[in-house]
């Protein structure tokens, strides 16, 4: 499917060119990895799950999708807002050039069916400069990198978001995790600060959860009769 940005608002045009630069700068960051990662996932011995059931996933699809349309709506083509829902909690990052836009966007998130937190995290600043958006997805890319190289930690159960330097972290987490994760995060270089959004989840609760089925390898031989 091809978008025309000279069709889209101020707001989409620059939510756009995030996500572009996003999937660019982590594909790099994450390139290297590609194979080990699907190596490990046929093998069965990487056991890396979405922790949201997928009533919730879709949910936080949806919230996304309409937050996208609903925010800009009551704020114009004013500043900048991205949107990031996690179990049912909005995240809002970005920029806006006044308080009550700030204000305005938040009432018409929670306003937002399924919704069942609104987290601020907008700044009341002019938009950032391609620049800053360039290097805050360069960020996110190496903070999923490091989650990788972390053996103990599930890549596929943290969310990462990176605004002006400050990691976003969401996800279903032991306590245990939430610290580990939280400790990785934070040596990675060009992160000023790490904003936990854990819900905390105790290790029987972790235990109970499905796991994804293990692929037969392609070379298996036929069961004998």
């Amino acid at each position: 499917m091809t978008m025309n940005l000279a069709r889209t608002t101020g707001a989409a045009r620059t939510g756009l060119v995030r996500a572009l630069i996003a999937a660019s700068a982590i594909s790099g960051v994450l390139g290297g990895c590609v194979a080990v990662m699907g190596g490990a996932m046929v093998s069965g011995s990487m056991m890396a799950v979405d922790r949201r059931t997928t009533g919730t996933q879709v949910d936080d699809q949806t919230i996304e999708l309409r937050a996208s349309t609903e925010v800009p709506a009551a704020i114009g083509e004013r500043g900048n807002v991205s949107f990031t829902s996690y179990n049912r909690v909005l995240l809002l990052t970005g920029e806006v050039p006044t308080e009550a836009d700030r204000a305005k966007a938040e009432a018409a998130a929670a306003k937002i069916e399924n919704v069942r937190a609104v987290l601020n995290e907008l700044a009341v600043m002019p938009n950032v400069s391609i620049n800053q958006i360039t290097a805050d997805s360069i960020t996110t890319g190496k903070v999923k990198a490091a989650f990788v190289d972390t053996p103990t930690l599930q890549v596929a159960s943290i969310k990462v978001v990176t605004d002006r330097g400050t990691v976003f972290l969401m996800g279903r987490l032991t306590e245990a995790e939430a610290a580990q994760a939280t400790q990785v995060a934070r040596s990675v270089g060009g992160v000023k600060k790490v904003v936990k959004i854990f819900e905390i989840i105790t290790p029987a609760e972790l235990a109970a959860m499905p796991l994804p089925p293990t692929a037969m390898p392609a070379s298996a031989p036929a069961a004998k009769k």
